[in-house]
């Protein structure tokens, strides 16, 4: 039998307790993972005591708190605070999503709050997306025409437009691409789902003139064919979005071009 021991720096421990001061009797227990790598210390779970009676209903407002008023070393994302930009995209209660549209009233018993699964952390819950941004940028995401335009607009019928309906909202938070196995195993040569939805979003633009060459560059049997249809990246964007229809609808392109 094979067995397989991960690097004892690697190994998540015990880390600190912070008891309420505040007296109140509407307590729950919040466990973030923790890790500074300038620290050269393992990974820990740090234990949070959080008065709800005076929290707002979504996770980010409980990480705000913990940051505001508890500890405030506590790294990690935030911008919009309305589901828009993506930056606060972590791991709770096992599940991919967006802290601030994730109700905490959801979860049941203790909170456990990870980054998000797969990528690098540079700092507690702060993920490394540099390799997803370079695979976003290596598809080009903006309009390739070979039409002669100065001031004008490219025009398009409201049902083409209609098409990129459920692609164009994808905010690159990256839910969906850390919830895939076949990332986690093939993320250096596997688009995965957040970028192969972009991929699908220019592909279908009527507008755009570039077509076969997009539809080239992703036919490569990592960039594309590593997905297996496993639907976690369905399951898991926050945005309601279908990456795995649209990365079928990219085999189908290819199958019958």
């Amino acid at each position: 039998m094979v067995q397989i021991n991960l690097p004892e720096n690697s190994k998540v421990k015990k880390g600190h307790y912070y008891k309420d001061k505040t007296g109140s009797k509407n307590i729950r227990k919040i466990n973030v993972y923790r890790w500074d790598p300038s620290s050269g210390d393992n990974p820990r779970l740090d234990t949070y005591e959080v008065d709800m009676d005076n929290c707002p209903s979504k996770v980010l407002d409980v990480l705000n708190k913990i940051k505001n008023e508890i500890d405030s070393s506590l790294a990690y994302r935030r911008s919009c605070s309305h589901g828009v930009c993506g930056s606060c995209a972590m791991n709770m209660d096992g599940r991919n999503g967006l802290a601030c549209t994730k109700p905490h009233a959801e979860i049941n018993g203790d909170i456990n709050i990870y980054p998000l699964p797969h990528l690098k952390v540079k700092k507690d819950l702060i993920g490394d997306l540099s390799v997803l941004y370079r695979q976003y940028e290596s598809i080009e995401p903006w309009l390739k025409t070979n039409k002669k335009i100065e001031n004008t607009e490219i025009k398009q019928s409201k049902e083409d437009r209609a098409k990129l309906d459920g692609a164009y909202e994808c905010i690159m938070c990256a839910c969906c691409s850390t919830s895939c196995p076949s990332y986690w195993w093939n993320g250096d040569k596997y688009l995965g789902p957040a970028v192969l939805l972009q991929a699908y979003r220019w592909i279908i633009d009527s507008r755009d003139d570039e077509r076969k060459e997009r539809l080239k560059k992703v036919a490569d049997e990592f960039k594309l064919y590593r997905c297996h249809t496993i639907m976690n990246c369905t399951n898991a964007c926050p945005k309601g979005l279908n990456p795995a229809k649209a990365i079928a609808e990219i085999k189908k392109m290819l199958a019958t071009a």
